[in-house]
């Protein structure tokens, strides 16, 4: 069994630094977690028009309009089966800023699509495709593209205007030893919208679908790609 990485991506995967392949490598049948622990030292966001914008997010811990230096944060990757049957990783980010946000995302791989999915929110409403390269520093890069909206019988493209484009980069520093990440989302029309840049060690646990904990799942499963 492979992860749904080593499909979107083939034979370029393994063009990865190789701690990046082991954190890309998870699969539902691999008995293994991977719980991040680290520093977000910049968080910031768009000019303040774009607030609102954020505040709404935070109803579905897919945005959040706090910036500050230096966060605690953690990072929670889980593979499991979702209820439809479907290879699933969880991107569950908790920030440890004077408000604790979130930010909660579910990856599967498409078929439909030929491409990773990421589902944004709690209620997965946000279904965005990724694309997935070998960034010069050995990393991963993903960079979103068309993003639909799906609730109950209501489903239509996501307009970008009201969207931002999120490009995201994860690498290993073997100088430090640790892992890092860098994310910027922008908006064609509005500019910037947020971001954040930081570092991380990862704790390999032993887990299995079954132990995914339940405050990191869905409340809903959305079945639409």
């Amino acid at each position: 069994m492979i992860s749904i990485y080593q499909r979107a991506m083939g034979s370029d995967f393994d063009k990865l630094h190789p701690q990046i392949q082991r954190r890309f490598s998870l699969h539902s049948g691999a008995g293994i977690a991977a719980v991040g622990t680290g520093v977000m030292e910049q968080l910031w966001h768009g000019a303040p028009y774009t607030l609102p914008f954020l505040y709404i997010g935070t109803w579905r811990s897919i945005m959040f309009p706090e910036r500050g230096q230096n966060v605690p944060f953690t990072i929670q990757n889980y593979a499991y089966r979702d209820p439809l049957g479907r290879e699933t990783v969880t991107w569950v980010r908790t920030f440890a800023t004077r408000t604790p946000r979130r930010f909660d995302a579910y990856m599967i791989y498409s078929e439909e699509r030929q491409c990773i999915v990421d589902y944004l929110g709690t209620h997965q409403h946000l279904a965005v495709d990724l694309e997935l390269s070998v960034a010069p520093n050995g990393g991963l890069r993903l960079r979103s593209g068309p993003q639909r909206f799906y609730e109950g019988p209501i489903a239509f493209p996501f307009p970008l205007f009201l969207s931002g484009i999120a490009d995201v980069c994860e690498w290993y520093d073997d100088a430090a030893q640790c892992f890092r990440i860098e994310v910027s989302a922008a908006n064609r029309t509005w500019g910037k919208l947020f971001g954040y840049k930081g570092q991380f060690q990862v704790e390999w646990l032993p887990a299995q679908s079954a132990d995914v904990p339940k405050d990191i799942l869905p409340r809903r499963v959305e079945s639409r790609t």
